[in-house]
């Protein structure tokens, strides 16, 4: 399949960047932040999002959605990243709408979709509970009790779990930390007894959760998949997600290249355009190249994704282990190259910095990705 958008998906990226280049650029977060709004996002925002039909990118027709795939979402998150716009797109429109489509009973489906769809609902995917992302190691219980299950442990790092209405939790109901079976997703409220939410604002501003849960009783009702099964249909949801971040990181990198370029053609230095040195210009070109690679392998694990999930792990792998080296060295170079006012918060070029760092970690850093990719070779 060629590397490049379809006319639709042109338009659909056309439009996004209409809504969110208008409606919420770097400012639109530098108000929320400087606010240090309870929420994290414009409720506004999403009611626009749902409206253009964009929270419904993922969900099927039958549900209320537009039944696309994942280079639309991933055209949406490339605007999201270029703007670092505050929302839930990632959370609920990919990571919970995947997961509900793709594992979800026909209730399930019926309850939790059309209300994605609308932006009524806001669900989180709470996955890592240690400080890397090591979805193999979770440790969380959930025990048979009665018709259902209780849960037990903790979770961090579940973007926008602060505020979500329903929440998709990875419990192990058998087996050890690293077994391949033995693991279930549960459809979860958080205002369940013994559910403790702590709002976490990252590095970058952006919101995220650590939630507790001791001995929360969940009926056979909530489980999303089979039971001890849920392994496979939580590595496709992740992987959904990892290329939709690896889409962010390349909107974000694209974007403090086209700034840092734009500040070498007006800052002057010795009576000359900063840009017209030829070192400056080498580095230049060195991330230019470096972006359209990532570019290209972000559409590919899009595209892997919506072609077969199942088989589109090493493709998501590569696209998110390079976009994490490469918007790492976008936004470094682009710190450097606008000097000592790169450091100050004056400048847009350090958010952009940090939200790189956070992406970066989300889902996978490089090294998590590269080292799987190497472990696969091996078989």
């Amino acid at each position: 399949m060629a590397l490049v958008l379809t006319e639709e998906q042109t338009m659909l990226r056309d439009s996004a960047r209409g809504l969110i280049g208008d409606k919420a650029p770097v400012a639109h977060f530098r108000k929320l932040r400087d606010e240090r709004d309870a929420t994290g996002f414009s409720r506004d925002l999403w009611k626009s999002f749902a409206e253009m039909g964009l929270a419904g990118l993922l969900v099927p027709e039958q549900f209320g959605g537009s039944g696309l795939g994942c280079v639309e979402a991933g055209v949406v998150m490339e605007e999201i990243g270029r703007n670092l716009t505050p929302s839930p797109f990632l959370s609920t429109a990919v990571l919970a709408a995947s997961a509900l489509a793709r594992g979800g009973s026909d209730a399930q489906k019926k309850t939790y979709l059309p209300k994605i769809a609308d932006g009524s609902l806001i669900a989180a995917l709470a996955v890592d509970e240690g400080a890397k992302h090591r979805p193999s190691r979770i440790a969380m219980t959930a025990t048979r009790a009665g018709n259902g299950f209780k849960l037990k442990g903790d979770k961090a790092l579940v973007v926008d779990g602060h505020v979500a209405d329903l929440l998709i939790v990875a419990a192990r109901s058998s087996g050890q930390p690293g077994d391949a079976d033995g693991l279930t997703l549960f459809l979860v409220d958080p205002k369940a007894k013994g559910v403790a939410v702590e709002r976490t604002v990252m590095v970058d501003a952006h919101n995220a959760a650590r939630i507790s849960f001791d001995n929360v009783e969940v009926n056979a009702d909530s489980v999303l998949g089979e039971v001890d099964r849920g392994g496979a249909l939580l590595e496709t949801v992740l992987n959904v997600g990892r290329a939709a971040a690896a889409a962010e990181m390349l909107g974000v990198a694209d974007e403090a290249f086209g700034r840092t370029v734009s500040y070498l053609k007006e800052r002057k230095q010795f009576g000359k355009l900063i840009g017209e040195f030829q070192a400056l210009q080498h580095r230049a070109a060195h991330l230019y190249t470096e972006i359209e690679i990532l570019r290209a392998a972000v559409l590919k694990a899009l595209q892997a994704v919506d072609a077969d999930p199942a088989q589109a792990r090493v493709a998501v792998a590569v696209a998110k282990a390079k976009a994490g080296t490469v918007t790492t060295l976008a936004v470094q170079e682009g710190v450097q190259m606008h000097g000592g006012m790169g450091m100050t918060d004056q400048f847009d070029i350090g958010l952009f910095m940090k939200r790189a760092r956070v992406l970066q970690e989300l889902l996978g850093d490089a090294n998590y990705h590269a080292e799987a990719l190497a472990e696969w070779k091996k078989y």
